[in-house]
């Protein structure tokens, strides 16, 4: 499912609402290729009763569906603001007295810099083993505990930044695990059937309509590849048509470019 999240918008959009008219004027043909003369009079008493099941099984599994990604969706932004708040953390903690702020403010920078830049999109987000990535952020472990272990620091402001650097490093192990997430394959394929069954239901409704009456299955049809396209749309927040906003992360590397934290010195 990876490559179908991986689209943009504009092409999931289009490619849903092809899909689905497509498969609506197949039905309409395929009907009257396959259903003989003397049994066509039958296919509306059989379609019929089956619209409302079929729609409204469709509308559960798109919604469902849709709810739980729109879910995800904030939940991830909820992560990336947790890690800013971490990396603040941090870079206030290296404030403290006698803690010299510098190095660590020049590894966090380098540390979130090269995460926006190497590890925001894409196999990277997910897998978490970019190089520059890891070095990055080894760095800024050894900058944390050697300063922390300085003995003039003091217990408490050590403790601080430690406890700090730990808070960072979680943060980006929760944003790797989230990234790594795929939407479960049987929610797709289970949204993707009825909806497709309730294009051909339709289509078999309007076999013997004319051209222009049979336009009325459109709605339905543009309703059905829309929310297929949204569904593969918010599937893939670090790799989709949405991605997940890094706008937490870039206010820090702001702040931390203009010397607003050496402001707690």
């Amino acid at each position: 499912m990876n490559w179908l999240t991986s689209l943009p918008a504009v092409v999931l959009v289009v490619g849903g609402l092809l899909l689905a008219l497509l498969v609506a004027a197949a039905a309409r043909v395929g009907v009257r290729a396959l259903v003989p003369v003397e049994e066509r009079d039958r296919v509306p008493q059989i379609a019929t009763p089956l619209m409302p099941t079929l729609g409204a099984a469709f509308a559960i599994f798109a919604a469902l569906t849709l709810a739980s990604e729109a879910g995800y969706l904030r939940a991830a932004e909820g992560l990336v603001s947790d890690e800013a708040a971490a990396a603040s953390r941090l870079a206030w903690a290296a404030t403290s007295p006698r803690v010299q702020s510098e190095p660590i403010h020049a590894a966090l920078l380098d540390y979130l810099q090269t995460t926006r830049a190497r590890e925001w999109k894409a196999a990277a987000a997910a897998s978490g083993d970019d190089p520059a990535t890891a070095h990055a952020i080894a760095r800024l472990e050894r900058s944390v505990r050697a300063e922390a272990a300085r003995p003039e620091v003091g217990t408490p402001a050590g403790t601080e930044l430690v406890a700090s650097m730990d808070g960072v490093t979680s943060s980006r192990r929760a944003r790797v695990a989230a990234a790594s997430r795929d939407v479960p394959a049987l929610y797709v394929v289970t949204l993707v059937v009825s909806g497709l069954a309730l294009i051909v239901n339709s289509g078999a409704l309007v076999f013997r309509s004319s051209l222009r009456t049979s336009l009325l299955i459109v709605g339905v049809a543009s309703v059905v590849g829309l929310s297929l396209a949204l569904l593969f749309a918010l599937s893939g927040p670090w790799s989709g048509a949405f991605i997940v906003s890094g706008q937490p992360l870039d206010a820090i590397i702001t702040d931390l470019k203009s010397g607003f934290f050496h402001g707690g010195s």
